[in-house]
């Protein structure tokens, strides 16, 4: 079938599709431009060497730049480069984020400016669709290149380390493939490992955003608030885009139901979340942007450049776009939870639900009392991982390359931000429902409707005091669903 099957050709790779290729069982296959492109550039890449200096086939990396490789050392000088770079430190990267890389690491170099060997393009394929996985550890890479991560991958193509296979770890030695020497550092030369778990968080983000409209409607509906903020002619007045995208959902979520308002106005989180969300909602669509643009480019220093017949000594590799999209959308998303946490305050609220405090089952009972402390302990980690990466910076290699944009750990933020913020809106959830089901109350159509009933389905109806972690981890599951039915 096609939908379980990829095709990679260096130019169109989405986010999206690098989400299935992590996580899902699908066929990896080349097209032929890509692999005619990455063929075209390989010959390009030996001519240029055999008539000029070109940095990591003919030289040195780092500050040893200015060191040629002499020819009778040629041979040996890649794999000693290997060798030496495939350091990292920590726990393992989780398989998906190494799935992710892989794909990523296949379609640039089909993009044609690597100049590897085309071998490799189907090597990396078999190596995806026989489910192998390289050992890469957590910590190596600063965001101007994955360098550890692919010389260890690099090392298991050469049969050097062993492969990690799936489900049961067991060793595999894999396809085999003989990785040249010129081609050691035109392999590792990528932002592959960071740009896959970039995409996948940032895919991961953008679903709890649609996810997050879902669940404030909910919350809207069960506090009976005001949908004067959504209103057209209030949107037109300060038409940010985003914002407008916002309350266009939000009104079609509550279409179905006009309960008369409690309040001539509400608090900020129902009242500001267009302004609130919206920045997020836009901050999350960047990053896809800047993301996909990054996994589709041919960033390698140097640039084999087919047309011109030349190899170019770059910035490419520097993922500074990456990193500071990143950590705008992790601010954003800072902003947009705060205001989950403050609507779940009003539904612990008697004036707000006309329910007991917490939604007890009796006035002395403690209810749902407990979930704000987890939002706010989730809310907590999304603050500390909002700091910016792009904040840092690093001197290395003698000297030579002096800064550094930190987008690897901006990635691994962002991953670690959303799952903390799909907890605290989980926490939302549980509230919002319980309080519809205990006031009597259902949306009567619509996508909010299915809301519900998903969230009927599947939390307990039980309103006296017991342990709600169960609750709050069914929640959690149920948001990518949610997200589904945003309008």
């Amino acid at each position: 079938m096609e939908n379980s099957r990829i095709v990679i050709d260096g130019t169109a790779l989405t986010c999206a599709q690098v989400v299935r290729a992590a996580r899902e069982d699908v066929t990896i296959a080349i097209a032929p431009d890509g692999a005619a492109r990455a063929r075209e550039a390989w010959r390009v890449a030996g001519e240029v060497s055999a008539s000029q200096p070109v940095y990591g086939r003919t030289t040195g990396v780092g500050a040893n730049r200015v060191v040629d490789v002499e020819w009778e050392d040629a041979d040996a000088h890649g794999l000693r480069l290997l060798r030496s770079h495939a350091a990292g430190a920590g726990p393992l990267v989780a398989p998906e984020i190494v799935r992710a890389m892989l794909t990523i690491r296949l379609n640039q170099i089909a993009a044609g400016g690597s100049g590897v060997e085309p071998g490799v393009l189907q090597a990396l394929a078999d190596v995806l669709n026989l489910g192998l996985l390289p050992p890469v550890p957590v910590h190596g890479a600063i965001g101007t290149g994955d360098l550890t991560a692919l010389a260890s991958t690099a090392l298991c193509l050469l049969g050097e380390r062993a492969w990690l296979a799936e489900p049961d770890d067991v060793p595999e030695r894999g396809p085999g493939y003989r990785l040249r020497s010129p081609d050691a550092l035109a392999f590792i030369s990528s932002n592959a490992a960071t740009l896959g778990e970039a995409a996948l968080a940032v895919a991961d983000l953008r679903e709890m955003l649609r996810a997050s409209t879902v669940v404030a409607a909910l919350s809207h509906f069960a506090v009976r608030g005001s949908e004067e903020p959504y209103a057209q002619a209030v949107q037109d007045a300060c038409p940010h885009p985003g914002q407008q995208e916002v309350a266009a959902a939000m009104r079609a979520l509550l279409a179905f139901d006009r309960p008369a308002p409690m309040r001539i106005q509400d608090p900020y989180g129902y009242r500001a979340f267009p302004q609130v969300h919206g920045p997020a909602l836009e901050a999350g669509a960047y990053a896809g942007e800047v993301v996909t643009r990054e996994i589709n480019a041919a960033a390698e220093n140097p640039l084999i450049d087919v047309a011109g017949r030349t190899a170019w000594h770059n910035g490419n590799f520097h993922t500074g776009y990456v990193g500071l999209a990143l950590d705008s959308a992790r601010a954003a998303l800072f902003q947009t939870m705060a205001l989950a946490a403050a609507r779940l305050g009003t539904l612990a609220e008697p004036s707000f639900t006309g329910l007991y405090p917490f939604q007890g089952a009796t006035e002395a009972s403690s209810g749902i009392m407990i979930l704000e402390y987890v939002a706010h302990s989730c809310l907590a980690d999304v603050r500390r991982l909002a700091t910016p990466a792009a904040l840092g910076s690093a001197v290395l290699s003698r000297g030579v390359e002096e800064h550094a944009g930190f987008s690897t750990q901006s990635a691994r933020a962002t991953t670690d931000a959303v799952a903390a913020y799909r907890l605290g809106l989980g926490c939302e959830l549980v509230a919002a429902a319980r309080a519809l089901r205990m006031q009597g109350r259902a949306p009567s159509g619509g996508p909010l409707r299915s809301a519900y009933d998903m969230a009927s389905a599947v939390l307990d109806p039980h309103v006296e005091d017991r342990p709600l972690d169960t609750d709050i981890a069914a929640a959690a599951d149920l948001l990518p669903g949610l997200a589904r039915l945003h309008p």
